[in-house]
């Protein structure tokens, strides 16, 4: 999984006046949890972009008062009107340790059913997984090359083929499907009267 470098500096005061005296000068509060204590910290809001704006998962190596962190965004908070990032909550990970992280689906290959008419349709976008850090990919691969009309795969079919990664998800949740249209069903219709 790729990982964005992020420099942040620690915070002296933590408050809500605080809060806002950062953000008038273009810094994110932001917290680090999970290791022995929690760490309040400021980033510059330009450095969320790639991290934000994307519709890739990223780890992050957080860099605050010269020590490294790694850590995974865990929840962030937007001003309800001019969608700013107002807050930030990071998880730091360990490499022996499993994390819970939401992964993007990628669909490959071209479905028998969709050239016969039907319709794909993607149903999960991200899905929710745990596992090393290390075995995290960074996407989850749904081969759709053998899917007829009314054919999907499951989150169980997903797990089988990634032994090391343990998906969240019910195991009978349809990720990609290929349903019928009006115009596959009037074909299959037309076929049946011949």
């Amino acid at each position: 999984m790729k990982a964005i470098f992020m420099s942040g500096s620690p915070r002296e005061n933590v408050g809500k006046k605080d809060a806002k005296a950062l953000r008038n000068q273009g810094l994110v509060p932001c917290v680090l949890y999970g290791s022995t204590e929690q760490i309040h910290f400021a980033v510059e809001e330009k450095q969320f972009k790639p991290l934000l704006f994307t519709p890739d998962t990223h780890t992050v190596d957080l860099e605050i008062a010269g020590k490294k962190y790694n850590a995974i965004l865990q929840e962030v908070q937007y001003h309800p009107i001019n969608d700013s990032v107002l807050h930030v909550d990071f998880f730091h990970v360990s490499e022996d340790k499993p994390v819970v992280i939401a992964i993007p689906v990628a669909v490959s290959g071209v479905a028998p059913g969709v050239r016969e008419g039907g319709k794909l349709q993607v149903k999960v976008r991200k899905m929710k997984v745990r596992s090393l850090l290390k075995n995290l990919p960074d996407k989850i691969n749904v081969d759709i090359s053998t899917l007829e009309i009314g054919q999907s795969v499951k989150v169980e079919h997903l797990q089988a083929k990634n032994p090391e990664i343990a998906f969240l998800d019910a195991p009978n949740v349809a990720v990609v499907s290929v349903a019928a249209t009006r115009a596959s069903r009037q074909a299959a219709q037309d076929e049946g009267k011949k």
